[in-house]
């Protein structure tokens, strides 16, 4: 037998282990659908006949694909577990867009109509998820689902200029800002909920779960930067929302979401208006404050907004007058300089300094010579 028939049987010997070994782990049900899947398995249909297809992993009867390809289930597309129970990707068919759909309880919850309410008004400014449609559960009442476009984290991939900061800060202003002007305290705003049209950045898409990769789930795809391109950032998630009639008070009492609020802490009603004011300033703070160093431009408005007196913070309007002056500090060439990350080492940072430098030095030149 020849060198090379002996690496060509021991090639075949290994894909026969791995074979094997994937098989084994199948059997044991390692890779069978989760509780919280099996839940969206048995609306496929449901869904498909309104007009959105799941993934292949939820079609019933499903059966896994590398059993017939002999592919390894880690580039296997049906492989890949939901992660958030309530919202699930989906194409629409008519459009071949993704789009994602949460269940949610009818019954005791705002959100629909808070939802709702937003998505038919058409402003520029306003910042808070589309609905599509409202679908009834086809097997309990009490949930309902909700389609929405498909949006990305808003900090995945992670900012890189200060222009980038500039744009989120200068868009969530607006939108919180429009969401009070309609009466409504959005009461759970975190970074968990503002996301992104990131379309922009990923022209040939990416995976809805398995984010840094592919359409299929198996090669590894980069962004293209932010600068230039048409990010737009969305509030999502009104469970916790409350909306005022005109002339009505906006103290509440009772918990919110996932943001620690100083006066939550007092079992008294407090302003719904001024916890979104705190909570979103708070946002800016740990994205930003605390992580970068070169982002002064934005302590002030963080330490006006997170005061731990309510009535010491401003209003959204008052935010937003602030914030613009604010923005006529800022000069465009700063607005192209990279982030610098907190504990970066100061060699790593001449280098990726010279390097920006350099950058920003073609950037000039382009200009100059562009007719």
């Amino acid at each position: 037998m020849s060198a090379e028939d002996c690496k060509r049987g021991q090639s075949s010997t290994g894909r026969d282990e791995f074979t094997q070994r994937y098989a084994r782990l199948t059997r044991s049900g390692i890779f069978n659908l989760m509780p919280h899947e099996l839940f969206w398995q048995e609306r496929h249909e449901h869904l498909k006949k309104h007009g959105y297809l799941l993934r292949p992993r939820y079609v019933p009867g499903w059966e896994p694909s590398w059993t017939s390809t002999g592919r390894s289930p880690i580039l296997s597309e049906d492989s890949i577990k939901l992660i958030d129970s309530k919202v699930i990707d989906a194409t629409r068919l008519s459009s071949q867009q993704l789009v994602a759909i949460k269940s949610f309880k009818v019954l005791g919850s705002k959100e629909r109509d808070i939802a709702c309410f937003f998505a038919s008004i058409h402003d520029h400014r306003n910042h808070c998820v589309a609905v599509h449609e409202i679908l009834s559960d086809p097997f309990d009442p009490q949930l309902a689902l909700m389609v929405m476009p498909y949006l990305r984290p808003c900090n995945n991939p992670e900012f890189g200029t200060i222009g980038d900061i500039v744009e989120f800060v200068d868009q969530t202003i607006e939108g919180l800002g429009f969401m009070h002007e309609h009466r409504v305290a959005h009461r759970d705003i975190a970074v968990a909920n503002v996301m992104m049209d990131a379309k922009a950045l990923y022209p040939n898409g990416h995976h809805p779960v398995r984010l840094g990769f592919s359409t299929d789930g198996r090669a590894p795809v980069s962004a293209f930067p932010r600068a230039g391109r048409n990010v737009r950032y969305f509030y999502i998630d009104f469970g916790w929302s409350s909306r005022f009639a005109e002339g009505e008070s906006t103290m509440v009492v009772g918990d919110v979401g996932r943001a620690y609020v100083p006066e939550i802490t007092s079992p008294v009603p407090h302003d719904a208006f001024k916890v979104d004011i705190f909570a979103l300033g708070d946002l800016y703070s740990q994205e930003f404050e605390q992580k970068f160093n070169n982002v002064d431009f934005l302590l002030s408005l963080i330490e006006a907004m997170t005061q731990k007196e309510p009535g010491r913070r401003p209003t959204a309007q008052e935010v937003a007058r602030e914030w613009e002056k604010t923005r006529t500090t800022l000069n465009e060439s700063l607005l192209r300089w990279r982030l610098v990350p907190k504990g970066e080492a100061p060699l790593e940072r001449m280098v990726n300094d010279t390097v920006a430098v350099a950058w920003e030095g073609v950037y000039r030149l382009k200009q100059f010579v562009s007719p």
